[in-house]
């Protein structure tokens, strides 16, 4: 059986490190390459330059996974509603970098997700034999994209016994039976983030968060320390616009028109037993669920909303009670006994950063943000900032290929092919070194090899293997780990990202002692 074993070699981020290669890096020799903003394409696009053998530096105004790439469904589509659509590229690329993600880069952070579409009475036999039809090709987008059967199963048509076996709070008057699919799930989104980041400073990559890009130019960025307020440059050959939907505020012409997807958070037992995910089609939509998510730590996620987002970006979108009530209008459509007002415990709403193509004269008459495509786009500005935005989580990977491409092409820089498509993230190995881990399945599914490291913490200190917060199963242990190996500077870090506290108003306010405490002692041991 495998013991505990110390973190890749360089991979480790922390608050002195941050310092050191801020110093190093600020009015310092010039980088290959710059990357502003650490969401998945960012650290995506400073791993796949650091792979090449690069020099990178990367900032971020906040943490890892700060902004959109903590807030979505936790879900690695293989792209069938883009197939629906007629999107066939946007389709075929989902699917190809659904099985790089689970067979290849991160099979310990993504794995198979079953979810029951439920045959109410408001689903006619009309639309029951088009959802059918779509996961029959769905599964064949999975066979193009040659991910193995045994990584995703079959679809199947189930009885209403098996569905109300799958999902038991469902009403069964009229209820025919239910379509079994199967799809990635990320244990977490932030998780996947920082695995990036970690696996870019492996390669050398600076990650350093807490810096806020100010101006960018081709070649670099005034930036300023948002811990200390110093200002300074950092200078590069290549710079790319990673920032998301934030990116039109550092190049001009970049116009980026923001869709809010909002979920709920519910406790697990509100809804019973869940083996499996739902789908549940939005009345009067053809090729639109809502989404019903089990996480496996008490809490169920239940979403998400398509709406268009005026004005300022803030920096966390606010869930306005509309789409409360529209998530839990859909939801309570099928459950035997509809969930209330009160039975949400939180919410969270990201922002998708889709690229705005209407011409501004007509911009009055812009497309629905659910109608507008999920390809992305690289864009150079005139005096050649690399930007990339659009796509979405599952495609990451092929984003921050292509702006590297684009910014080696642009900028003249000489660099071998990407290799990120056979390059394992921290933590990764095959399904059998997962399995011989001693260490509990949950520390697996979100460390993979480094999970006996994280238990071997809580053994040498009981106090560690103590869960921060009762009912939830995050313990002191992951929380020291944060703080040592993956770059987590201070309590939202630490509730926010690293673990997804937070979510939950009440459970944040509940663990926040514990949490200050692993701060201090952790500063103190550093210092």
């Amino acid at each position: 059986m495998s013991t505990a074993t110390p973190p890749v070699p360089g991979s480790s981020l922390s608050a002195a490190r941050r310092s050191r290669e801020l110093a190093e890096t600020v009015e310092g020799p010039v980088v290959d390459v710059l990357v502003v903003g650490l969401g998945a394409t960012g650290a995506g696009a400073a791993l796949d330059a650091a792979a090449r053998g690069l020099t990178v530096a990367a900032v971020d105004a906040h943490d890892l996974a700060f902004g959109t790439s903590r807030f979505s469904s936790k879900l690695i589509h293989g792209g069938l509603r883009y197939l629906a659509s007629g999107q066939f590229d946007v389709a075929h690329e989902s699917a190809v970098e659904r099985g790089v993600l689970m067979e290849r880069t991160a099979p310990h952070l993504v794995r198979a997700q079953p979810f029951v579409l439920p045959l109410t009475p408001l689903v006619s036999r009309g639309q029951s034999a088009l959802a059918w039809a779509g996961f029959r090709a769905g599964d064949t987008l999975r066979l193009a994209a040659r991910t193995a059967r045994a990584t995703l199963p079959a679809p199947r048509r189930l009885s209403a016994v098996e569905t109300r076996h799958l999902a038991p709070a469902l009403r069964t008057q009229g209820l025919r039976g239910g379509l079994l699919s199967w799809d990635g799930r990320l244990t977490d989104d932030a998780r996947l983030v920082t695995a990036i980041a970690r696996s870019a400073a492996a390669r050398g990559a600076r990650i350093l968060t807490r810096v806020r890009a100010l101006r960018l130019t081709a070649s670099g960025a005034v930036i300023r320390d948002e811990l200390t307020g110093e200002e300074g440059e950092i200078r590069a050959r290549a710079v790319i616009n990673a920032s998301g939907v934030w990116a039109g505020g550092l190049v001009d012409g970049i116009r980026i028109r923001p869709s809010r997807g909002t979920h709920l958070v519910l406790r697990a037992d509100r809804l019973g037993p869940l083996p499996a995910g739902l789908h549940v089609p939005v009345p009067g939509e053809t090729n639109r669920f809502l989404l019903v998510l089990p996480q496996g730590d008490g809490r169920v996620y239940v979403g998400l909303t398509d709406d268009p987002v005026d004005g300022d970006i803030p920096d966390v979108p606010e869930v306005p009670e509309t789409d409360i009530g529209f998530l839990l209008d859909v939801l309570g459509s099928v459950l035997d006994v509809p969930v209330q007002r009160t039975d949400v415990v939180g919410a969270f709403a990201g922002l998708r950063p889709l690229l705005d193509t209407t011409p501004a004269e007509q911009s009055g008459a812009a497309p629905r943000t659910a109608d507008i495509s999920r390809r992305h786009a690289v864009l150079t500005s005139p005096d050649g900032v690399i930007t990339v935005v659009g796509g979405k989580l599952t495609t990451y990977r092929r984003m921050a290929e292509d702006a590297v491409d684009a910014a080696l092409a642009t900028r003249r820089l000489t660099a071998g092919p990407s290799p990120t498509t056979s390059l394992p993230l921290v933590g990764a190995a095959s399904p059998d070194v997962l399995g011989s881990l001693r260490a509990p399945r949950r520390l697996v599914q979100r460390y993979g090899t480094e999970a006996p490291a994280v238990q071997a913490l809580g053994a040498r200190d009981p106090r560690l293997g103590e869960p921060v917060l009762p009912g939830h199963p995050v313990t002191a242990a992951e929380l020291l780990w944060a703080v040592r190996h993956e770059g987590a500077l201070d309590e939202a870090d630490l509730l926010d990202r690293r673990t997804r506290i937070g979510l939950v108003p009440a459970d944040r306010a509940v663990a926040l002692e514990a949490v200050r405490e692993v701060l201090g002692e952790a500063w103190a041991q550093q210092g």
